[in-house]
């Protein structure tokens, strides 16, 4: 054990970037939806004046998975606003670049169970 309040060390992973079969990609819509063994995200782009979001990429993962991203999400956005002051949600309505929340749409079908 290390004296990190008690906690065992943590494994290193190392991690390398080749650029030549990186794929990257824009999201600026997430469209999540789950069954009892897993998450999925579909990542999509949505641009003024295209009538349909265009779904780039779609990441399948365990709950337990999904919920350690949310806790890794969480840090780091909390270390971004540190950094930079905090994310505003408020800003952005409107028939110019609009913001929306899914969940206003209702269900978007599929299965929740």
């Amino acid at each position: 054990m290390d004296n990190n309040q008690g906690k065992p060390a943590q494994p290193q992973l190392s991690l390398e970037l080749n650029p030549q079969i990186t794929k990257t990609s824009y999201s600026n819509l997430a469209i999540i939806s789950h069954s009892r063994s897993e998450f999925v995200i579909d990542f999509a782009a949505t641009l003024p004046g295209m009538p349909k979001a265009l779904i780039g990429d779609r990441i399948i993962m365990t709950p337990e998975h999904a919920k350690r991203l949310m806790n890794a999400l969480f840090d780091n956005i909390s270390k971004y606003e540190a950094q930079f002051g905090v994310i505003d949600l408020s800003g952005g309505k409107g028939p110019q670049g609009g913001t929306f929340n899914l969940a206003d749409f209702g269900p978007l079908g599929g299965s929740k169970s």
